[in-house]
């Protein structure tokens, strides 16, 4: 549902007003962003949840303490989306956990949400893939927890392989070239009809041209993701 904000209709840029939180170490979603939509359409607010260590219990603790007092800072702007950026997160508990969170932070910030994990399974859908590769920068605990997620309508995951990387601003320096080297090393010999990169904050799109044609599948990454679920709402013949 997309809730409009009273201020929405009363103000002269009628650009939508996309709200994006993003853990606090991320530095690649917004310029991912930035650079996919565009800029006579969006404009893109940033606030930040706290974040160093990328694991499970500093995740959970990112969205009970720190994500409610982002997404209602939002709110005073009067958004037309807010977008939860960070995949792991929001797959730590399937994507019905996800789909909460982004439900009750979309009410604190007065409008719409989206999620990330629910966008690259929305992808996937369209896509029609059936047998899924997946790699990312995450410890195997993030790795299996976001495969797990997007593993429904008989999708099968079959591989899965994460950097190991547990601190949240270091997810970000892996070069584009570096992943593509990862994916190689890792996905060698399996055979898959769709490669899924997570990670909001992994050079991820600038690396999704070469993976394509290095592996002859569609790639589907995070920030992609998001970038394709928010022309899809707003733009109808997109």
């Amino acid at each position: 549902m997309n809730v409009m904000s009273p201020i929405r209709a009363a103000r002269a840029d009628t650009r939508n007003r996309i709200a994006l939180i993003v853990p606090s170490s991320n530095t690649v979603m917004e310029n991912d962003l930035h650079r996919g939509l565009p800029r006579d359409l969006y404009t893109i607010h940033t606030d930040r949840m706290y974040l160093i260590e990328t694991t499970r219990e500093a995740e959970i603790r990112m969205i009970e303490d720190f994500a409610p007092q982002a997404a209602s800072d939002l709110g005073t702007l009067g958004p037309d989306l807010l977008v939860f950026g960070c995949t792991s997160a929001g797959s730590l508990f399937g994507l019905d956990y996800d789909a909460s969170v982004c439900a009750k932070l979309g009410e604190l910030a007065g409008c719409a949400s989206q999620g990330v994990v629910s966008a690259v399974s929305d992808a996937l859908g369209r896509a029609g893939a059936k047998r899924i590769a997946v790699i990312t920068p995450y410890n195997e605990d993030l790795t299996r927890s976001v495969a797990k997620a997007v593993e429904i309508d008989g999708r099968e995951i079959v591989a899965a392989h994460g950097m190991g990387i547990t601190v949240n601003q270091a997810l970000a320096d892996p070069t584009p070239e570096d992943i593509v080297a990862f994916a190689r090393r890792s996905l060698q010999g399996v055979s898959f009809d769709l490669l899924f990169v997570s990670c909001t904050n992994y050079r991820a799109v600038e690396a999704k041209v070469d993976l394509e044609t290095v592996f002859q599948v569609p790639v589907v990454t995070s920030n992609s993701a998001v970038i394709e679920a928010i022309r899809r709402r707003f733009e109808p013949i997109h």
